[in-house]
């Protein structure tokens, strides 16, 4: 299996509405990517000053093999996604891992 992190730096273009709404298209990819084991994603609610960096939203998703994550990346619903975050991020972080 193969962990998919990602965590989100959203520009001032972002309100809380829309990030809700892009949290609830995240929890909308389990049963619709083929693949995918297990996924969680939230806003983040860290009690820590210094390490935050203006990240808001984080992203685990499990996929069966490293042949479901490629797979992931052009799917149809990942990639409306993509296309909704358009204007509204200052950066990104993805760390694929094999899970132990």
């Amino acid at each position: 299996m193969i962990e998919h992190l990602v965590i989100f730096k959203f520009n001032s273009a972002i309100t809380p509405a829309k990030q809700n709404n892009l949290l609830e298209q995240l929890l909308a990819f389990r049963g619709r990517i083929p693949g995918i084991v297990d996924l969680s994603a939230g806003i983040n609610v860290t009690e820590e000053t210094e390490n935050v960096h203006g990240y808001t939203l984080g992203l685990r998703v499990t996929f069966e093999d490293q042949a479901a994550l490629r797979a992931y990346g052009p799917h149809p619903v990942h990639q409306a996604f993509v296309q909704s975050l358009d204007g509204m991020l200052d950066n990104v972080v993805v760390v694929d891992y094999p899970k132990v």
